[in-house]
């Protein structure tokens, strides 16, 4: 089996970072982490990267008068590293079309949302706002739109009397780990079809997650 060689784009803490290098840490697993990228020199992310003996860059944001120059430098790192798959954990920049196109069906994202609901930050305080009774993730294909790309895989947590939004965030967190890996190991393994802007799913999803939600 030839594994997708898998980068990782960070900002942060790196918590769905290591959810992917302990699934990648079997041998079995279609893909493995061949680089980390940061826009952040201190992002603890690249010390859970180094632990895993993973590559690591850093390409400080700050240090590019455009956008398109720092997403520039970011796809030649991806690309030298001969990237197959882009995973993006935490990663705290908006990208630019121009990179998004040029990563099209080859870049995903987890987001702590049922989406299309509460796209963008502050999803948990604004799903308690609205009282929702069902809140989770999504992993979903990345487009130049914000949070707007096929959907992979959700899962759904309930929203219990008496949450806040940090209880509530630590409850998707636990489905976000579990998430992340699965979506990414159907795109590596080629089971992943899309069709009129919706993924078709070529696999059953595990209890509890809603893989190909879309009829």
């Amino acid at each position: 089996m030839v594994r997708k060689r898998v980068g990782v784009l960070v900002s942060g803490r790196g918590s769905n970072l290591q959810a992917l290098l302990d699934a990648c840490a079997d041998s079995a697993f279609p893909a493995e982490i061949a680089l980390v990228i940061a826009n952040v020199a201190d992002a603890p992310a690249l010390a859970r990267a180094e632990r895993a003996g993973v590559a690591t860059r850093t390409i400080p944001h700050r240090d590019f008068p455009s956008r398109e120059d720092f997403d520039a430098a970011l796809d030649r790192a991806l690309r030298e590293a001969g990237i197959d798959i882009v995973c993006l954990a935490g990663f705290m920049r908006i990208l630019t079309p121009g990179f998004v196109e040029g990563w099209r069906g080859r870049m995903i994202n987890v987001h702590p949302a049922l989406l299309p609901a509460f796209k963008g930050l502050d999803t948990h305080a604004r799903a308690l706002a609205e009282g929702v009774k069902l809140h989770g993730c999504t992993v979903h294909l990345v487009v130049p739109d914000l949070d707007a790309g096929p959907i992979l895989a959700q899962a759904a947590v309930p929203v219990l009397d008496g949450d806040d939004a940090d209880a509530l965030a630590a409850r998707v967190l636990i489905q976000e780990h579990r998430l992340y890996p699965l979506a990414l190991k159907l795109l590596a393994e080629g089971r992943v079809r899309i069709g009129n802007g919706r993924t078709h799913i070529d696999a059953p999803a595990p209890d509890g997650v809603l893989a190909n939600p879309q009829p």
